[in-house]
């Protein structure tokens, strides 16, 4: 079993190594990883690390964060122990969940362990939350090629785009009507075409809520609108009502009580001693019988 997972783990490196994404991918599909009590941690946690890793390539951000999370699980917890490895899992981890569209919690980065070796990825993380291009291109530049050595300079560029649906959400609430020109001066875009196209897709994604009239190169919001007004309320109640019953019957189903031993087997776990005590009681209950 041991050496079965080690042989894994060695074929996944090589195909990722040499960049062989689909390949890894269909390795995966047709082998499974060994389910012993002896097969150590480690191995298992570096099987996720590379799973994790193959579908970030192939933009499966939501299993790729799954995996990366339970590599870090799975790794020694002791402080100073395996430090490359759990460094390399948090850097990538880091990054997918930029990329889900979320911004990962403060307290990551001010683990004593991991503080210096994760500072870029803060600085990352402050640019993506503030929607600025120009911050993401700096930090883009400046640590370009430690993103390259850690193997996550794909998934940073892929960020770029991210960095402006950030933007222009604040930019959607805060003007009701905004320039394709003004937009351009506080995203850092090149030109109001890049601009148009980029609103364009942002709203056909869903990314804001509004219109671009490019006869007059403008941005116009439709507002907030009130979602107590909608159906969505009822229907999120709806959802959670349906969890908890679900939950409540599968519950009740599990609660099978045990059956019912038979003689034979409730005579096996009798002691010496139970037995002379049923022996004692059978017989005061016959001399109770030859009284009356």
């Amino acid at each position: 079993m041991q050496t079965q997972a080690t042989l894994l783990n060695l074929i996944l490196r090589n195909y990722i190594k040499q960049h062989l994404y689909d390949q890894a991918a269909q390795f995966v599909s047709k082998t499974t990883f060994p389910e012993n009590p002896r097969i150590r941690n480690t191995d298992m946690a570096r099987y996720l690390y590379y799973i994790g890793k193959m579908r970030s390539v192939q933009l499966e951000y939501s299993d790729a964060h799954g995996k990366l999370m339970q590599a870090i699980r799975k790794a020694p917890q002791t402080p100073g122990k395996a430090l490359g490895f759990k460094v390399a899992v948090w850097k990538l981890a880091l990054t997918v969940e930029l990329l889900m569209g979320g911004l990962p919690e403060r307290s990551t980065f001010l683990q004593k362990e991991f503080r210096k070796y994760l500072y870029p990825y803060e600085r990352l993380t402050v640019a993506v939350r503030a929607g600025s291009l120009t911050d993401f291109n700096e930090v883009a530049s400046k640590y370009g090629a430690q993103f390259k050595k850690d193997g996550t300079l794909t998934l940073v560029n892929r960020l770029h785009y991210n960095v402006i649906k950030v933007g222009l959400r604040a930019i959607n609430v805060s003007y009701g009507k905004i320039s394709l020109k003004d937009i351009c001066a506080k995203l850092g875009l090149e030109s109001e075409e890049d601009a148009a196209g980029i609103c364009g897709k942002a709203i056909v994604d869903g990314v804001i809520d509004a219109t671009v009239d490019y006869e007059a190169r403008v941005l116009t919001s439709k507002g907030v609108n009130d979602v107590y007004s909608s159906t969505v309320p009822q229907e999120q109640l709806h959802k959670r009502i349906a969890y908890c019953l679900q939950l409540n019957n599968d519950s009740i189903r599990n609660m099978e009580y045990p059956q019912k031993k038979k003689p034979f087997e409730e005579a096996q776990g009798l002691t010496n001693q139970d037995i002379e005590e049923i022996i004692a009681e059978s017989a005061e209950d016959d001399d109770d019988m030859d009284l009356l």
